[in-house]
């Protein structure tokens, strides 16, 4: 086989990704649990001017409510402890549940608390509290950022805390249910300017579906999927349970592509295009772009997602 995974995830190589995502993440990561938490706070309140974020519903929240029952029944002082437990990635009761969710039960618990930390309810930021120096450039960087790129990195770092999962030996990932698939009927089929390659239309199409079943069956056994910022995810069942976490309502709007032949028959697609949460709904777009490596039989082999470093990377198709 002419491609390895190391090999396939070098095609485009021209694609400008968002640097500054991983950059501010690993910045955030340095700064004391106290900052961390003012920080969250800070920038939460700043995105809700410009930013609707969407209240998590009940199917999302139901595996988080009874740790949240149990700090809201805690003084303020044990309050501040276990938020602070939670970002210093502490093997605690709370931390070691935290760690078995999945990145939207993640989502919505911060997003319960900070409605509970505005309204009192939760011990909230001190009002008087002053950021470090390095946590006030950390939070100035992140203002400077397009809204795609400050709700991925809201998003992880509220994702990469509590206690280290690999560390709790074996245990049941914890997810909300899988959104039912779209009917026939719901579905509009997606164009892409430059690109007509079936099972790339058919990836988004599916993507938009929430038919992730349908979807899995356009990859070979041995690929792999490379999430932003991530090492990719190899292997058909492992690809699945991440879009069953991670996609579900997503909106893909691919908006143009180039197509280039690679070597042994294999095919090189670029697509680059927008895609909503519905965390965030329609007032923030990421702009990605989708690398696909299709073998010989037009299976995909591997597909890396990029969030790019600005919107005028839309338009840069070069190699």
């Amino acid at each position: 086989m002419p491609f390895t995974l190391d090999s396939a995830r070098n095609i485009f190589p021209n694609t400008l990704a968002a640097d500054a995502v991983p950059a501010t993440i690993a910045r955030f990561n340095q700064l004391s649990a106290e900052d961390q938490l003012a920080l969250i706070w800070f920038a939460y309140l700043e995105m809700g001017k410009s930013i609707t974020i969407a209240a998590p519903g009940a199917a999302n929240m139901q595996f988080a409510e009874r740790t949240l029952e149990d700090i809201k029944q805690m003084s303020l002082q044990e309050q501040a402890q276990a938020m602070c437990d939670l970002t210093n990635r502490e093997d605690t009761p709370i931390g070691r549940i935290y760690a078995t969710w999945s990145p939207n039960i993640k989502l919505g618990f911060w997003y319960r608390l900070g409605q509970w930390m505005e309204d009192g309810t939760v011990a909230p930021i001190p009002r008087d509290y002053k950021l470090s120096a390095n946590a006030s450039a950390v939070l100035q960087t992140i203002r400077t950022l397009d809204a795609g790129q400050q709700i991925t990195i809201l998003r992880n770092m509220v994702v990469d805390m509590g206690f280290d999962a690999s560390k709790l030996g074996s245990y049941t990932r914890v997810a909300e249910p899988v959104a039912p698939v779209k009917d026939l009927a719901q579905r509009v089929a997606v164009k892409i300017e430059g690109v007509t390659n079936l099972t790339v239309l058919s990836y988004i199409n599916g993507m938009n579906a929430n038919d992730f079943n349908t979807v899995i069956e356009l990859f070979v056994s041995d690929s792999a999927l490379q999430p932003p910022f991530q090492r990719p995810i190899a292997g058909k069942d492992s690809i699945l349970t991440f879009f069953r976490e991670e996609c579900q309502n997503l909106k893909l709007m691919p908006e143009r592509g180039i197509v280039e032949p690679a070597e042994d028959g294999f095919t090189q697609i670029k697509v680059t295009g927008k895609v909503q949460s519905p965390w965030f709904g329609a007032s923030v777009g990421m702009n990605i772009a989708w690398r696909f490596l299709l073998n010989q039989e037009g299976k995909i082999f591997f597909v890396a997602i990029d969030l790019l470093a600005s919107p005028q990377e839309l338009l840069n198709l070069a190699r």
